[in-house]
C-alpha cells in the first residue's frame, strides 16, 4: 500500500468522532438498514459544514469457512475506504468467523451545505436524531474527504459491537456445528443453491462462483459439472 494512502485513510479514521452509535445489533438473520448523518468541516473555508444524510444496506451475516474469506463488496465506495476494509481484514481476526456485509452499499439521500461552525450544527444534528428515537441511526463528526472511509470506521464499530450477539443466536440454532469440516449451515446453504441450479440452469455461473467464495469447489466439482452436463442437453 502506498504511504500517500496509509496516510490519507488514516487522517481520515483519526479525525472521525462517532458521537451517537445504533443501539440495535445488527440483524442475525436479515438484512439491517443504518441510516448515517455525517457533520464535517470544509477544509479551506471558516464556518461552512456540510451534513450528509443516507444509508448503509448490509445483509445478514454469512458464516465462512476460514480459506474462504472474501473481499467485502463496497458498492460506491472510493479507493481508500477499500484500503481501510483491506487493513482491518488483516488485524481484526475476532470478526472473520463471520462475513459481514456482503453487499454493503452507499445511498447519500442528501447533502447540504450550512454557513455554522461544525460544533453548533453537529449538536444540532445529534439533538433531532435523538429525538426520533431510530435505534439504527448513527450520528458521526468526520472529514469532508474521504469521507466515506467515516461510514467503513462506523460499520466495523457496528460490527465489532454486533458479533458476539449474533454467534450466540447462530449457535442456538446450532449454525456452526461442523459438517465434515464445514459449518452445517454452509452445506445447507450450498445444498439449497445446488437444488435451484437444477430447476434454473443460469444460475450456474453463480453457483460456481458460491463454490469458490466458500473455499469448497473442490469437494463439490463432481457434482457442480454435473449440473454443468445436464444443462447443455
Amino acid at each position: 500500500m502506498k504511504e500517500r494512502n496509509m496516510f490519507d485513510f488514516w487522517y481520515a479514521v483519526n479525525n472521525t468522532e462517532i458521537v451517537l452509535m445504533p443501539s440495535h445489533h445488527l440483524e442475525t438473520f436479515g438484512t439491517t438498514v443504518l441510516n448515517y448523518h455525517i457533520v464535517s468541516e470544509l477544509m479551506d473555508t471558516v464556518n461552512q459544514t456540510r451534513i450528509r444524510e443516507g444509508r448503509i444496506q448490509a445483509h445478514r451475516p454469512q458464516i465462512i469457512t476460514p480459506s474462504a474469506y472474501s473481499k467485502t463488496i463496497l458498492e460506491g465506495f472510493g479507493d481508500e475506504a477499500r484500503n481501510y476494509v483491506d487493513w482491518l481484514k488483516e488485524h481484526e481476526n475476532d470478526v472473520h468467523i463471520l462475513q459481514y456485509g456482503y453487499t454493503l452499499r452507499k445511498e447519500v439521500f442528501s447533502e447540504n451545505l450550512i454557513s455554522e461552525d461544525v460544533k453548533t450544527v453537529s449538536e444540532r444534528v445529534l439533538n433531532e436524531v435523538k429525538k426520533k428515537g431510530d435505534p439504527f441511526s448513527a450520528v458521526l463528526v468526520g472529514v469532508d474527504d474521504p469521507w466515506d472511509v467515516c461510514l467503513v470506521k462506523l460499520f466495523w464499530e457496528v460490527i465489532r459491537f454486533s458479533a458476539g450477539t449474533n454467534i450466540r443466536e447462530m449457535q442456538r440454532q446450532r449454525m456452526f456445528d461442523d459438517d465434515g469440516g464445514i459449518p452445517r449451515w454452509v452445506r445447507t446453504e450450498i445444498d439449497a443453491a445446488f437444488f435451484a441450479t437444477s430447476k434454473n440452469p443460469s444460475m450456474i455461473s453463480s453457483l460456481g462462483k458460491k463454490l469458490q467464495e466458500y473455499g469448497v469447489f473442490e469437494e463439490y466439482q463432481d457434482r457442480f459439472f454435473a449440473l454443468v452436463k445436464a444443462s447443455k442437453r
